[in-house]
């Protein structure tokens, strides 16, 4: 399995994918559109030349990012394929300057074991502003927002439970 960045060519597979998991109301839908004006942002999985998986890095401020349209597919679940995306978007994050890479996330357990920590949604402005108010869940959204701090971040993490 390789995890690269995303080309033009992996884009109606990435779309795909995400589609199945936005039919069943577990993320956002994502169209071809949007997908290809946003392409640099993304990262894949791929494995015997099919894209296994999917995720994006999107810049909302200086200091916070967002992990979006995290998807793998069905039969690699379990594998560490969705752990590897994040990890890979977290080194860019950090190779960015950003402070803060936020989640808003079902899957808590995933997220906390690649050390995010759960939030206020309201503790993040940038984001609910700039994207949530357009959203057709903002009112009664029930996604958890969890932010990991990268090494840029000036201020007292969260301490870790034993």
């Amino acid at each position: 399995m390789e995890i690269r960045k995303a080309t033009s060519t992996d884009v109606e597979e990435m779309q795909q994918l995400i589609q199945q998991f936005a039919d069943i109301g577990l993320m956002l839908p994502r169209t071809i559109k949007s997908l290809c004006e946003h392409l640099q942002c993304f990262t894949v999985a791929v494995e015997d030349g099919k894209v296994i998986g999917v995720a994006g890095l999107h810049v909302l401020w200086t200091d916070l990012a967002e992990i979006r349209s995290l998807a793998v597919a069905p039969e690699a679940h379990g594998r560490g394929v969705g752990r590897q995306m994040v990890t890979a978007l977290l080194q860019e994050a950090e190779h960015l300057g950003i402070a803060q890479v936020l989640s808003l996330t079902y899957q808590t357990g995933f997220f906390e074991k690649l050390d995010f920590h759960i939030v206020r949604k309201e503790s993040l402005p940038h984001k609910v502003w700039k994207d949530c108010i357009y959203c057709n869940k903002f009112y009664h959204c029930d996604e958890v927002a969890m932010v990991y701090y990268t090494s840029h971040h000036q201020v007292l993490r969260p301490a870790r439970e034993a």
